[in-house]
């Protein structure tokens, strides 16, 4: 049943991880309510599933990648007033990037040991959920990504580490922030989603080079491919979607679905 379990788990994730909803949460509200074994499938099983994202968002935006990974030379061109676009946003990831890896360095370890329980994801499922109302009442909705700058990449970077706690959801945090600074709902998706690229591969290298030291324990490495596939092929076709739907549609059911998911938990602990 492992196997089934590490699918499941692959799947949740390459659904939620996109959608503004928390993978975190789910994965750990998952665990807690089918009592699968948190040790197995913790934080590293989390990270893998993370890599498996990291190929889906990777091949959905690869023609975007490819024109940054051509336009490194081309930020030396910067200074001298060039702005090339491709080059200009390798900038504004670079700068987005920066909060998360400040509160991952200091705070990482505290935030992975003291704040991953379902008490915490309900709190912040519901909070996120209101400030999804809030931005589609009072966001102006107009800016592309073309428009941002260096303060914009870096208030939708600290919206980023504020994700490091569960519950917050990266897309969610984000997107929200983006939008409060204009963005329409899919610029801000597509910007985002590159965003993460960094954090991704940032917290899969902090955790692989724990196993490059000290290996998987035995048995476990095809949980973790498994998590991984299952996460890669969700994960892309969950991108494709939601792009698609924020082209026309607000982020609302996405807050009351949070909304229903904490107040299913709580019934669920009133029940126990």
């Amino acid at each position: 049943m492992t196997m089934v379990y590490a699918a499941l788990l692959g799947i949740i994730q390459g659904l939620t991880e996109f959608l503004p909803v928390s993978s975190s949460a789910h994965l750990i509200l998952a665990r807690a309510f089918f009592g699968w074994n948190s040790d197995q499938f913790g934080v590293a099983f989390d990270v893998a599933c993370h890599v498996g994202t990291l190929v889906a968002v990777v091949i959905y935006f690869w023609p975007q990648v490819a024109a940054m990974l051509k336009a490194v030379p081309r930020l030396i061109d910067l200074p001298r007033g060039s702005r090339d676009p491709s080059a200009w946003l390798i900038v504004l990831l670079a700068v987005a990037t920066i909060p998360a890896v400040v509160v991952g360095l200091l705070f990482g370890h505290a935030l992975e040991e003291g704040l991953r329980t379902p008490e915490v994801a309900v709190i912040t499922l519901a909070v996120v959920a209101l400030a999804f109302f809030v931005v589609e009442r009072t966001g102006a909705k107009r800016r592309d990504q073309g428009s941002l700058g260096v303060t914009d990449a870096f208030l939708i970077g600290c919206a980023q580490a504020a994700a490091l706690v569960p519950g917050v959801s990266r897309s969610g945090s984000t997107i929200a922030t983006a939008m409060a600074l204009g963005m329409r709902r899919d610029e801000a998706a597509r910007f985002v989603f590159l965003v993460g690229i960094p954090a991704i591969l940032g917290a899969a290298a902090k955790e692989g080079a724990h196993f490059v030291r000290h290996g998987l324990p035995p048995g476990e490495g095809p949980l973790f491919a498994i998590g991984m596939v299952s996460s890669a092929v969700v994960g892309y076709f969950a991108v494709a979607f939601f792009i698609r739907y924020l082209s026309g549609h607000s982020l609302a059911v996405f807050a009351w679905y949070r909304l229903a998911l904490a107040a299913s938990v709580v019934v669920w602990w009133v029940a126990r």
